[in-house]
């Protein structure tokens, strides 16, 4: 049953395979396994609600996909939110273009009558991606200095936009930036 849905941001295979070895060290070490059990992909998450019109965002991302081109991104910092559920993440450097990214999908989406939350409005969005979720509080240093052994920073492209369905994680469709090319799973 689904728990929610997000709009997630899919970056190119190099890139993908640098969060992927920090999902893979983690898991090795039996710190975190929770992102690859629940069968995610590395993404920066734009917005999650509870209940989605499929329909309306799925044009909503169609037209706003054709119109954008892959945007640069470099992950240049590790941080941690201070909640229950002990997710570590790579922090991309706030670019102008991706907080302008963020701000033209959300007022794209409320012109369709999409109601944007207050956590991923563009005055409160944080931008990350996740590389552990519900790591036990007592090896939090030991994951935090895994990833501190990663090079940094570690850089690509965003090259999709997709919808999910979570959790495990289902992808209901995808769009490629820059192009009309559907991508239906």
């Amino acid at each position: 049953m689904s728990q929610g849905y997000a709009i997630e941001l899919y970056f190119d295979p190099a890139l993908e395979n640098q969060v992927l070895k920090a999902w893979n060290v983690l898991a090795r070490r039996q710190i975190s396994t929770q992102l690859i059990e629940i069968e995610s992909r590395p993404h920066i998450t734009l917005f999650t609600s509870p209940f989605v019109d499929i329909a309306k965002l799925e044009n909503v991302l169609r037209n706003f996909a054709a119109k954008q081109e892959p945007l640069a991104v470099s992950f240049s910092s590790i941080g941690s939110f201070p909640s229950d559920s002990n997710v570590l993440f790579l922090g991309p450097t706030p670019s102008l273009s991706l907080l302008q990214f963020h701000s033209q999908l959300c007022d794209a989406m409320k012109k369709e009558g999409v109601e944007v939350g207050d956590e991923q409005r563009p005055d409160t969005w944080i931008p990350y991606c996740s590389v552990a979720e519900e790591v036990p509080k007592t090896r939090m240093a030991e994951a935090f200095t895994v990833l501190r052994d990663l090079k940094m920073p570690v850089s690509g492209y965003v090259v999709e936009v997709s919808l999910v369905e979570y959790s495990p994680v289902r992808e209901l469709f995808s769009f490629t930036l820059g192009t009309h090319h559907i991508s239906e799973i």
